[in-house]
């Protein structure tokens, strides 16, 4: 797949347009949206996603398509996974929901320049290094045994990491999040960090933790850099609107950890495949490929990927209602 220098620009270009818009929408009016509001933008997210992989399939054919998707679904699972820890520091810091929002938005921002940050360095190493899968795929299925060993995270999971204990103790910090700004002035005068700085710091800092799973995973469906970081922002892109609309379904999930491990677990287990295939490394088979290695094909992956996810949400719904019901038998209403 050739992609020149001006359609990574109409991306880079139109990717900007979206976010101002947010930005406009959010600066103007601070508000938590409603569930019509929120569906609307999530259903406009995934449209222009599918209508994205159209457009690859016209110009690029069905193998990049293909990888699109795949690679767009895998993202947007990390993604609602994500969404969990999110939760998580929200509540920590009691962020008023008027502002989530915004604090999901500058979140989503970090994550896709950090995500483009890693992209450019992965795609560096695999055109140099193409022993780099073995890595990967190891990191993977070692990611996917935490995930099934921790299972779901809960709020006294949640550890304060050396930055944001370090600015707790040495900015100066207001008890209250003002306005939403990140600086409020006091009636003394005296201009004091609110905690959404703190906030910020912790969305960030956990960006910085998810670019290391979701980019190893994405080069595992896909080795070309565009698919790679256009597959990413659309994952991205709905997260917030996202977030609202799920809402209290994220905790009926709770398979959804076990799913994500399956899948990580098999992207990693189809890179060391892959990377045996083609390896150049002396001390394996004489830096000979191992041809009797499979390429596993893309529709494969993506049949995987969507069987597990399906059977992961319709597990955790069944549970969950399962659960309701015991709890409503024990309660006697």
């Amino acid at each position: 797949m050739n992609v020149s220098a001006w359609v990574w620009l109409a991306t880079l270009v139109a990717l900007v347009a979206v976010l101002a818009v947010d930005l406009l929408i959010i600066g103007r009016r601070p508000h938590e949206p409603t569930m019509k509001e929120a569906s609307g933008w999530v259903a406009f997210y995934v449209g222009l996603a599918l209508l994205f992989g159209v457009g690859v399939w016209a110009v690029s054919g069905g193998q990049a398509a293909g990888e699109f998707y795949t690679g767009w679904l895998t993202e947007y699972s990390l993604s609602v996974d994500n969404l969990f820890v999110f939760v998580i520091i929200m509540g920590r810091f009691a962020v008023p929901r008027r502002y989530q929002q915004k604090v999901l938005l500058i979140g989503i921002v970090l994550a896709l320049v950090m995500r483009g940050a890693f992209i450019a360095a992965g795609a560096a190493l695999i055109s140099q290094f193409s022993w780099v899968f073995y890595i990967f795929g190891a990191f993977l299925v070692y990611t996917a045994i935490t995930l099934v060993k921790n299972g779901e995270g809960d709020e006294e999971d949640f550890k304060e990491n050396v930055l944001i204990r370090w600015a707790k103790r040495a900015l100066p910090l207001s008890s209250s999040f003002g306005d939403g700004q990140f600086r409020v002035v006091t009636a003394a005068g005296k201009r004091l960090f609110t905690p959404m700085l703190i906030v910020m710091i912790a969305i960030g800092t956990t960006d910085l933790i998810f670019a290391l799973d979701s980019i190893p995973a994405i080069f595992g469906i896909t080795k070309e850099p565009y698919l790679v970081f256009t597959a990413n922002v659309f994952a991205l892109m709905g997260l917030r609107q996202l977030y609202f609309l799920l809402g209290g379904l994220l905790e009926r999930l709770v398979y959804l950890n076990i799913g994500l491990a399956v899948v990580l677990a098999f992207i990693g287990v189809k890179l060391f495949l892959e990377a045996l295939h083609t390896n150049n490394l002396d001390f394996i088979n004489g830096g000979h490929g191992l041809h009797w290695a499979p390429e596993i094909p893309i529709w494969l992956s993506l049949l995987v990927i969507l069987g597990t996810l399906g059977i992961a949400t319709v597990a955790s719904l069944a549970k969950s209602a399962k659960d309701r019901k015991r709890e409503l038998v024990t309660t006697g209403h």
